[in-house]
């Protein structure tokens, strides 16, 4: 009770009012001046600045209209290869000769292209419908491999053709290995199935592993003809693509 009367008595005398109070210490002002500086600074930034972002995906090196496999239309036993690897065949053109209880049958291209891996050995013995080689979908020998890559359907959607990519050669071999830089060509429209991408890359495998986590979009980058520093690897050499994003203002992260 004592203590009340002795801070009442005090509230109520009029002999401190003419003393002059202190609100802020120097260092508390030099603070709040630096803290209205940097808020200012990150501002303007947010406004005026831009931010880049890359969207990393995987993908494989191909010819552009991609490769088909070449199958054989009976069962038998291979007597003879007639092409080997990176020979240019002819839509009709026979590759291999398989013999059968009616007599030796020809493996013919269904179409035109380059012979890009031979799965028929001489004195393999082959059932209907087994791969007997990978064909790529050419029309002129020189023209450079592409970079498919095959992005999440979600992700997609801020590629924009022209984009530039960073393109990583994985596995490549020894004196081969580096980053190209190309453009982004084209951008699928829907996402694609694993039966679709095997049946465009001739490769079961890797059409397994880019629809592990679901079905992506292709996104078709150009590579230039004539890199410098290290050159691509074969076709159906696997890659990694780095996709440069369209810049933004921070800003356009918060504003809806």
């Amino acid at each position: 009770m004592q203590f009340r009367q002795k801070a009442l008595s005090r509230l109520q005398s009029p002999e401190e009012l003419d003393l002059p109070v202190r609100f802020a210490r120097p260092q508390g002002r030099l603070v709040l001046a630096v803290t209205v500086l940097v808020m200012a600074a990150a501002g303007y930034w947010a406004f005026t600045g831009t931010v880049t972002s890359k969207l990393t995906a995987p993908g494989v090196l191909t010819p552009a209209e991609g490769r088909h496999l070449l199958q054989s239309p009976v069962a038998g036993q291979v007597t003879e290869v007639l092409v080997s690897e990176g020979t240019t065949v002819a839509a009709g053109q026979p590759l291999a000769v398989v013999r059968t209880d009616r007599g030796d049958r020809p493996v013919r291209a269904v179409a035109g292209g380059r012979v890009a891996a031979l799965f028929a050995r001489t004195g393999a013995v082959v059932t209907a419908g087994a791969d007997v080689a990978a064909v790529e979908r050419v029309t002129d020998p020189g023209e450079p491999l592409v970079a498919v890559l095959y992005v999440p359907a979600g992700e997609a959607a801020g590629i924009r053709a022209g984009a530039a990519v960073d393109v990583t050669v994985r596995q490549a071999t020894a004196g081969r290995a580096g980053t190209l830089r190309g453009r982004v060509a084209a951008v699928g429209r829907t996402p694609q199935s694993r039966a679709r991408i095997g049946g465009f890359l001739g490769d079961d495998g890797l059409a397994a592993e880019f629809t592990r986590q679901g079905n992506p979009v292709a996104v078709l980058v150009r590579l230039p003809r004539s890199p410098e520093g290290p050159g691509p690897a074969d076709s159906g050499t696997p890659v990694t693509g780095a996709v440069h994003l369209s810049s933004q203002r921070p800003v356009d992260w918060l504003l809806p």
